[in-house]
Parts: C-alpha cells; structure tokens; sequence
C-alpha cells in the first residue's frame, strides 16, 4: 500500500473514530447518571423516611416528657389514664431476641462450621438451600407455629406458661434468623486463606482444631457481625413477635409471660382506631424512632467491628 492510500485511509477514519468515543463517552456518562440516581433515590428515600419519624417524634415530645418516655414503666398510652413509659416495649423486645440469640447463634454457627469445613460441595449445595428456605416462610406462618406448636410443648414443661408468651416468639424468631448468622459465618469461614488451614494439618493439628482454633479466630470479625445483624433482624420482627407473646405491656424478665414488643404495638395501634393527629398516634411514630435507633445503632456497630477487627489477606 502506497504512503497516500495509508494517508487517505488515516483521513477517512479519523471523523469515524472520533465518532465513536463521542458516543461512547456520552453512554458511559448516560450510565453513571443512571446508577448516581438509583444511589441518590435510595438515600432520599431513606432521609424522608427518618424525617417524617423525626417529625412526628418531635411533635409527640411536645406533649410527653422524654425523661418519661425513656424511663417510664408504665405503657397504656390508649387508655383514658395514659402513660407513655417505653420501658415495657424495649424490654420485651430484648427479651425475644435475647432469646433469639440463644438458639440462632450456636445452631447458625456450628451450621456454618459444618457447612465450611466439613461437608463435601454436593452435600453443600444441597443443605445450603435448604436451611435457607428457612428465610422464605411468611413470618405470619412462624407466629401461628408457635401459638399452635411451640406454646403446648412449653406448657407440657412448664404448666404455669400463658397461652401468650416471650419464650414461644423468641423460639421461632431464633429459627427464622439462622439462615442469616448461618450464612453470612459462613461466607466469613470460607473467606479464611487455605493456607492457614494446610499449615494448621502441616503441624498435625486435627479438622477440630483447625476448624475451632484457627478457622473460627481468623473469621472471628465477619463471624460476629453476622451475629449482630441477627439481633438487629430479631429486635425489628414483626407479626410473628405479635401473634405468639401477646400485647400485653409487660416489665418483666420471665419469658414464660405475655409479653408486648416495640413491633407489635406500632402494629397494634396501626390498626385505623388511633385518631390521626392525637398523641396516642405519635406514640407509633416515636415508637419507631426508638427502633430505628437501636437498630441502627447496632448496626454501626456491627461495620465498627468489621473494620476493627478484619483480617486483610494480601
């Protein structure tokens, strides 16, 4: 080819290529608005919904003393007497995922282990799925297992149970979180470089001691964080809480009672018999603030600890 053919052709191509990156600049920058805004939507959703909660809540300490409100230990604020003491809620919602925590966290955790360590990837890709189904069940089914199953077991063991009882949420509650503590250990397990188990065997460690002494320590971060975000799950549990312990404001630590969470009485007073504007309708609305609030704040914590804590694997 002739240097004026090369010249010609580097002439005709010009105009095309910069065509080209023309367009495909204005693409890349037609695709970074779009994620910008499916970004942007998200955290405005979420700074509306924290201000209307924030509102509401504002309004309501207009009438209620926070100091009375935070450490009250009477709740009836739909009684002609109101009292607007939270204590009772908080209360039976830590009690349920206390309880929660009690079966979620070992059981989620030895799954894990298993599930990491132990079993074949056959055997993985089975029993995987399958526990977590346990996550797919409408809470609503939990609540009704519970009231119909779970409570006369209790019963048969302890006569003095109430038909409406902490202990009988806190069961199913702890089953419906061990999908996630279950999972998320897991992901952590395995994340766990295999050169740390091979020198483990190098040593002549056992698969016990490699899976308790080295694997779990190594993922000891992503472990716990697992942990906390069952807890969150467990506090922000709704119908099932609601349907098997009750509404009935209770301060007390014996899980064998009626108990009412945080959840059910935003459920409860939800119902359309709270006149809209009147106090006992903020008290939904600080309710759910104080939630949002211990949520969150478990929440950060959980990060806090992630990045405490984590393992940086080169």
């Amino acid at each position: 080819m002739s240097d004026v053919t090369r010249v010609a052709g580097t002439v005709e191509a010009g105009p095309a290529a910069l065509s080209f990156r023309r367009s495909r600049n204005v693409k890349e920058r037609a695709i970074g608005l779009i994620l910008f805004g499916s970004a942007a939507a998200s955290t405005l959703i979420t700074l509306g919904i924290v201000a209307v909660l924030l509102r509401e809540t504002l309004s309501f300490f207009t009438h209620v003393s926070p100091v009375k409100f935070l450490f009250g230990t009477q709740w009836t604020p739909l009684f002609q007497n109101a009292q607007f003491g939270v204590l009772p809620l908080m209360a039976g919602s830590f009690v349920v995922a206390a309880g929660a925590a009690v079966i979620a966290v070992p059981v989620g955790l030895l799954s894990a282990i298993y599930l990491s360590e132990y079993s074949g990837p056959r055997l993985r890709g089975v029993l995987k799925p399958v526990l977590e189904i346990l996550a797919g069940i409408p809470t609503v089914v939990y609540g009704y297992f519970a009231l119909t199953f779970i409570t006369p077991l209790l019963r048969t063991v302890f006569p003095s149970t109430e038909i409406f009882n902490a202990a009988s949420a806190a069961i199913v509650v702890g089953i419906m979180i061990v999908p996630t503590v279950s999972s998320l250990s897991e992901d952590a397990l395995r994340a766990v470089p295999t050169a740390l188990r091979e020198g483990a065997y190098g040593l002549g460690a056992t698969k016990m001691e490699v899976s308790l002494r080295v694997v779990v320590p190594s993922a000891l971060s992503g472990i716990i964080a697992s942990f906390i975000l069952g807890l969150s799950r467990a506090v922000g549990e709704t119908m099932a809480v609601a349907i098997a312990a009750g509404n009935m404001p209770n301060l007390t630590l014996n899980a064998l009672e009626s108990m009412q969470t945080m959840t059910a009485y935003i459920v409860q007073a939800s119902l359309g018999d709270t006149p809209h504007g009147s106090v006992g309708y903020q008290t939904i609305f600080a309710v759910g603030m104080t939630l949002f609030l211990i949520t969150l704040a478990m929440n950060v914590f959980s990060q806090w600890i992630l990045s405490r804590f984590r393992e940086e694997y080169q």
